[in-house]
């Protein structure tokens, strides 16, 4: 008790104090005299007086630093709550066993009391830091009275600070999230007593953060009606489901976005450790709502966000990795459109997550568990995110570098990142190069082509013997009958290209060849063509060779008004059934109709498609047998007027195709063209040239003449200048050598066709269509063949004043004037 005196008497003298070491070293003397304390009994009162004497030294000059601080609580907390619980002492000792209690509440008071003053001796987020770091390890003590001592004094340190506020904690403060997480998972506590001071605890601190709010706001708020608001709002502690209680406080959004706001002021990483601690503690017991939470982390993630997911299994006590990646496949299942038709960011934050978590070696084993199905709902996810624009998506921010320009954040691309590094990580690296180098990336990110960079993915895993086909095979085959059209496309797509396994001979044939064939009829073009490849691919097996034969014409007819590009992908395919076959007269309506399909696409706008259905036309064309049918030759016939036209458009790639394809047909008809049909030099300045064309088809093919007249006025109007440009050429020749045959009605269809084309937005196409309307009707007097009282005749004589006497004619200043008119007609289209 000397000790204790001596520090009286140097209280009573200031002077003593003044220096600071003077303090520090009576500070230690009385630290040292805690420490030699028992720890397994409490037989004097020297704890409790030594830590009253401490409180009074906490209001003297000058004050303690942080570390020395710090110190201090760690002593003095170890030194009570290591102490026996007040039962067990009171055992060993049964005379003084209501003294032990009595003198045990003293002590513990005391300590409080000095917590309580060394928090006004520095009323700062770090003084209070200090205090709830040495509190922390008991909470999750072993013993329940251990347990007890530190819900009960960190509840009494926040009761304290709320009665002292103004006190602001701002939001890098790690301490406050630390301190929730410990007194949540309390509330569960076995004990009672605990649970109950523990929900108290949580009381106290919302309503503490609630008035610094309002108090930021400048709000006035009677502090003991804000405290009871939240206690009614919390629940009574209810201890036979105290889950109750916890889950009212995890719904409330401000934990994980208030751990998220601090992370964005801490930059020093043993703080940082700190701040996400709650994260781990919280998910340990109560995974599924931190999961949640953490699904409403804004997109794309940060290093916060991120390190937050990471925090899950990095940091103990970590979750059950496999209940969470079951939580994130969960979500990745659901439909980022809800029925409401609102926008959900759930799957791409849930992608998000298992990007995070596919970076930690040690949860590769749980994702292979159930790597097919978190494989398929990516890709799927893929298809539901293409063009998706989503809520909480935001760009990320600028490059450092200077004049950089950020890449927008697409939702689309960031779910095939994750597809990628899903695969990377389960060893599939040769398929991701294989999709790199076939641009399967970019195809699946598109609607119309999605379905082939799918294809292309499970097409790469049949190649290189990807251990898991397997198990995604027999997963495939209920998926392919469940959820919307873009769920079934992706699935069939994949599922198509697995039939070249082995083991799809073990699938009953309902579920392989059954399926395909009703795809056939299905609505959705894709299906189709998927159809189609499946049913392909079935046909090299030599048991189901003659059933998929059968199904041909089937097939066939499915491509019907589709879409240039996927017949194109049909037909590419379609041509292995065809190899080998035994050529029989039952054959050609199928090649008929499969080139009546491919002819429409030879005006397609896209150049690709052009020059695909153009060849594959060709290759079919050789497939034909003699004898020829009247159906193949009006089929051919029908071929030539697009095929000459579109070999004019200006496309050397294009144009060769034309030039093969054209000599096909005419290997097999026996036409004999003129050598120049086969040219592919422009036709500007060889009129003759395109003359000579025209009789010829005309003479051959008489009954045709006006097919050839229908579809030269169709490409007329075709969105390239340059065929609307040789289609008027064309009708400028075809017109005359039609004289015999030509009737009033025809004759207008293609005035009125010119006239429209003299106003055309390109000055070659005005020009050659004034000069083909002076060119027939010259023909048309000179060879006098046009019907009486044709318009045509009444519009020209009265603009031009042209005499109806052939011998009048002043045929070079009547072009002259045609050309100017056109002229001048395009100019007016290009000022409008």
């Amino acid at each position: 008790m000397a000790l204790v005196e001596n520090v009286t008497t140097l209280q009573k003298s200031q002077d003593l104090l003044e220096a600071e070491g003077e303090k520090k070293t009576m500070i230690k003397k009385i630290m040292r005299q805690i420490q030699e304390e028992p720890l397994d009994s409490l037989s004097s009162s020297v704890r409790k007086q030594a830590m009253e004497i401490l409180t009074q030294l906490s209001h003297t000059q000058p004050t303690l630093g942080m570390r020395e601080r710090s110190e201090l609580v760690n002593v003095c907390v170890h030194s009570v709550f290591s102490l026996p619980s007040v039962q067990a002492m009171q055992e060993k000792d049964e005379a003084k066993a209501e003294t032990i209690q009595t003198l045990y509440h003293q002590t513990l008071e005391a300590l409080q009391t000095l917590l309580k003053a060394l928090f006004i001796e520095d009323p700062t987020p770090a003084g209070l830091k200090s205090i709830l770091e040495a509190l922390g390890p008991w909470m999750n003590s072993g013993k329940a009275h251990e347990r007890a001592r530190a819900v009960n004094t960190n509840v009494s340190v926040l009761n304290h600070m709320l009665l002292t506020l103004p006190f602001f904690m701002p939001l890098g403060f790690p301490a406050l999230g630390l301190l929730l997480g410990r007194l949540i998972l309390r509330i569960g506590d076995p004990d009672e007593e605990i649970g109950c001071e523990a929900l108290d605890g949580i009381i106290i601190l919302y309503t503490t953060l609630e008035l610094q709010k309002r108090a930021r706001d400048k709000e006035e708020t009677n502090k003991k009606e804000l405290y009871e608001s939240n206690k009614h709002f919390l629940g009574p502690y209810n201890p036979v489901s105290p889950c109750q209680n916890i889950l009212r406080v995890i719904e409330i959004p401000e934990i994980m976005q208030g751990i998220y706001m601090q992370l964005s002021h801490i930059q020093e990483p043993r703080a940082r450790q700190v701040a996400l601690l709650p994260v781990s503690l919280l998910a340990s017991s109560f995974m599924t709502e931190v999961v949640v939470a953490l699904l409403m982390c804004p997109l794309p993630l940060n290093s916060n966000g991120a390190e937050m997911w990471r925090q899950l299994i990095l940091c103990k006590p970590s979750c059950d990795v496999r209940d969470l990646l079951d939580l994130l496949l969960g979500s990745l299942k659901e439909k980022p459109i809800t029925k409401e038709g609102r926008a959900s960011i759930v799957p791409l934050a849930a992608a998000s997550g298992l990007c995070e978590l596919l970076s930690i070696n040690s949860c590769m084993g749980r994702v292979r568990r159930i790597y097919p199905q978190l494989l398929l709902a990516l890709l799927i996810q893929v298809h539901y995110h293409i063009g998706l624009n989503l809520p909480g998506c935001v760009a990320p921010p600028k490059d450092t570098k200077k004049g950089a320009q950020p890449s927008p954040f697409v939702p689309v691309r960031w779910v095939v990142k994750v597809v990628k590094t899903l695969l990377l990580r389960m060893g599939c690296s040769y398929e991701t190069t294989f999709l790199e180098d076939q641009g399967g990336w970019e195809l699946m990110e598109q609607v119309e082509s999605h379905h082939r960079g799918v294809a292309l993915l499970a097409r790469a895993m049949v190649q290189y013997s990807c251990q898991e086909l397997c198990r995604i095979l027999y997963l495939l085959i209920p998926l392919l009958e469940r959820g919307d059209e873009k769920h079934r496309i992706t699935a069939t797509a994949f599922f198509v290209e697995l039939l070249q396994m082995e083991q799809v001979r073990r699938i009953p044939e309902e579920y392989s060849l059954g399926r395909m064939a009703e795809g056939l009829s299905h609505h959705d073009p894709i299906m189709k063509v998927l159809s189609i490849r499946g049913l392909v691919i079935l046909a090299r097996r030599s048991e189901k060779t003659a059933k998929v034969k059968a199904l041909l014409p089937s097939m066939v007819k499915g491509l019907k008004n589709m879409d240039g590009m996927l017949v194109v992908e049909a037909v590419h395919n379609l041509k292995a059934v065809f190899k080998g076959r035994d050529q029989k007269l039952m054959d050609s309506a199928v090649y008929v109709e499969m080139l009546q399909i491919l002819l429409p696409h030879f005006s397609d706008a896209r150049e690709d498609v052009r020059s695909s259905c153009i060849n594959l036309y060709g290759k079919v064309v050789q497939k034909l047998r003699a004898p020829r049918t009247e159906a193949m030759e009006e089929q051919l016939v029908s071929t030539l007027v697009p095929l000459l036209l579109t070999m004019q458009e200006g496309n050397s790639k294009v144009s060769q195709k034309c030039v093969k394809t054209l000599l096909r047909c005419s290997y097999f008809m026996a036409w004999e063209l003129p050598k120049r049909a086969y040219s592919r030099k422009p036709w500007d300045n060889q009129q003759q040239t395109v003359a000579k064309i025209c009789k010829c088809l005309v003479n051959t093919h008489r009954d045709s003449a006006f097919i050839f007249l229908s579809q030269s006025l169709e490409y007329a109007k075709n969105s390239r200048a340059s065929l609307r440009k040789c289609s008027v050429m064309f009708i400028g020749s075809l017109v005359p050598c039609m004289e015999s045959i030509m009737t009033e009605d025809r004759l207008n269809e293609v005035k009125a066709a010119l006239d429209n084309l003299r106003h055309d937005p390109e000055a070659s196409v005005c020009i050659y269509a004034a000069q083909v309307q002076d060119h027939i009707l010259a023909s048309c007097w000179q060879n006098s063949w046009l019907p009486h009282g044709n318009s045509w005749v009444c519009y020209s004589a009265t603009t031009h004043r042209w005499s109806p006497s052939c011998e009048n004619l002043p045929t070079s200043h009547q072009r002259r004037s045609w050309i100017m008119q056109a002229l001048g007609s395009w100019k007016m289209s290009l000022k409008k």
